[in-house]
């Protein structure tokens, strides 16, 4: 029985080396994905940050187009660096309201996948009304 037991188990040589070397690279893309979605969603969280602080801005009574894509770009130079790549922000105010939009690009850590981001905010313009008694 010895004697058959050694025949059987001579023919799994080398099973563990070719599990290995196919579950090892698997296991190394889903590693790389899981990061790829985090810095894609940093990235998002930091245009999303970069909006709301030029919309902030902006909308103030004496705010303008020019304060708030100063400020929004700001908060890109120094947050976007790493996760958001080529970011490129813009900020519209009319007489009422106003817009800002950013959009880039994620950090790549897959090869070869490219990861848009886009983060918009809008409100309307402060200003100040006065209260006049009688005028309800």
């Amino acid at each position: 029985m010895g004697a058959r037991l050694e025949r059987a188990l001579r023919g799994d040589r080398g099973e563990v080396t070719a599990e290995l070397v196919i579950v090892i690279p698997v296991l190394f893309l889903a590693l790389m994905a899981i990061i790829q979605f985090v810095l894609w969603s940093h990235a998002t969280h930091v245009a999303q940050a970069a909006t709301a602080q030029a919309l902030a801005a902006a909308r103030t009574q004496d705010g303008t187009a020019g304060t708030g894509h100063a400020a929004g770009q700001q908060l890109l130079e120094d947050l976007a660096r790493g996760p958001l790549q080529n970011p490129q922000l813009t900020v519209s105010r009319g007489p009422t309201a106003v817009s800002v939009a950013v959009q880039g690009e994620a950090a790549a850590v897959v090869p070869g996948l490219h990861l848009h981001v886009h983060a918009e905010a809008a409100g309307a313009v402060e200003r100040f009304v006065p209260d006049i008694p009688g005028a309800r």
